[in-house]
């Protein structure tokens, strides 16, 4: 019988939880309720806030004495985490699910998050119609929206928890059957570099490898490189490095500091080139930060605007990029598309830019180290040529 885990705050949701267990239960599924509240609870647990707390090393009294509301469900979350890692290890989690506001959607997200891709993750929040993006982070999370507040049972609750109820029992209950194992290959790509990526895909495909494409939206590079720490990928193809430029220059779709070095770490091969490190991305034209004002900026559709990386940033990301590649454990290439690094970086289009370009290049050959291979083509990044170099080389690491 499959089981599901039910995670939640039972000092405040005892008896929606009940009726949530109930439900599961009528779907022909185990459960396991865990409770991550903090004060006496409303239902009874298969785990105790106690435990909970304990795995986050902290004792629950403390944490309901002290009235810092940030800070239990900061620990909670941490306890939450451990006991939902050790459920599945166990063998008892097929799939996760919780329900609530602010606080249990932060527990939660927490929890689910330590979990492996693949694994039913269902969050019922009152801020699932927002900007989810804290709570799903790079991780397969499902949330659906509550309607109403989680605050007590009436016909819009019940029959909202009731859907949620039979969503995650059947998520628990699928069985894929593993397909057999080529070697799987993560690759970026953006709009601007999609024929590249296209053709480099085509190409590993030719020589027997099963490629992941990932966009290069924040999210879409966080999710490559877990992918990578969770021993999914056999090597990188990370050909889109936009990502870097938003994080410098301080665009919308940053992938955070750490972006680039996951592969390195690992010692897991890598191909890296230059895709898209002509721009930082914003949301519509008036979203753009008053201090940009006057900088090469191209609505590229109503929703996103584009604005040109100066010669002092691109000197910047070559010198970051130098130095996350010099430090990597495993075989590393970085190709230069010396025409070009994006589809209206090429001559003639409004980000060709050549000053730019030659900041950015001088610098990668200026800080890169000896273990890293440079390849300098005379093509932009969309040329059939570059990508098809990239990808054999790739398959040439990894043979």
């Amino acid at each position: 019988m499959a089981t599901v885990v039910l995670l939640g705050t039972l000092d405040t949701k005892g008896r929606e939880y009940d009726y949530l267990r109930d439900r599961l239960r009528a779907e022909g599924v185990d459960v396991v309720l865990v409770d991550a509240g903090v004060f006496e609870p409303l239902a009874r647990a298969d785990v105790p806030r106690e435990e909970v707390a304990a795995a986050a090393g902290a004792d629950v009294a403390a944490l309901a004495d002290a009235g810092d509301r940030g800070a239990a469900v900061d620990t909670m979350g941490r306890g939450a985490a451990e006991i939902v890692s050790r459920l599945h290890e166990q063998g008892r989690l097929d799939g996760i699910l919780a329900v609530g506001g602010s606080g249990n959607s932060s527990i939660a997200a927490q929890a689910m998050r330590v979990l492996p891709v693949g694994v039913p993750k269902l969050i019922v929040s009152t801020l699932a119609s927002g900007d989810t993006r804290p709570y799903v982070g790079a991780t397969d999370v499902s949330m659906t929206y509550s309607v109403v507040d989680i605050s007590g049972l009436n016909r819009i609750s019940e029959r909202i928890l009731a859907n949620a109820a039979g969503a995650i029992a059947g998520m628990a209950k699928v069985h894929v059957e593993e397909r057999p194992g080529k070697p799987l290959v993560g690759a970026t790509m953006f709009g601007v570099t999609t024929p590249c990526v296209t053709r480099a895909r085509e190409r590993l495909e030719e020589l027997g490898y099963e490629v992941l494409v990932f966009h290069a939206t924040g999210t879409g590079g966080q999710s490559m490189e877990a992918l990578a720490r969770g021993g999914f990928l056999a090597g990188v193809l990370d050909i889109t490095t936009t990502e870097l430029a938003d994080d410098l220059v301080g665009g919308v779709l940053s992938a955070g500091p750490d972006r680039l070095q996951a592969a390195g770490e690992l010692g897991l091969p890598q191909v890296v080139s230059l895709g898209a490190l002509d721009m930082v991305n914003f949301g519509p034209r008036e979203t753009v930060p008053e201090q940009f004002e006057g900088r090469n900026l191209y609505v590229h559709n109503p929703t996103v605007t584009l604005m040109r990386t100066t010669p002092e940033e691109c000197a910047e990301l070559g010198r970051r990029i130098a130095r996350k590649l010099s430090a990597a454990k495993g075989p590393t290439a970085l190709f230069v598309p010396l025409r070009g690094v994006s589809m209206i970086a090429t001559e003639g289009g409004p980000f060709h830019d050549p000053a730019a370009d030659e900041a950015l290049f001088g610098a990668l050959r200026e800080n890169l180290g000896e273990s890293v291979e440079l390849h300098e083509l005379d093509l932009d990044v969309n040329d059939p040529a570059f990508a098809e170099a990239m990808a054999d080389r790739l398959h040439g690491m990894l043979q």
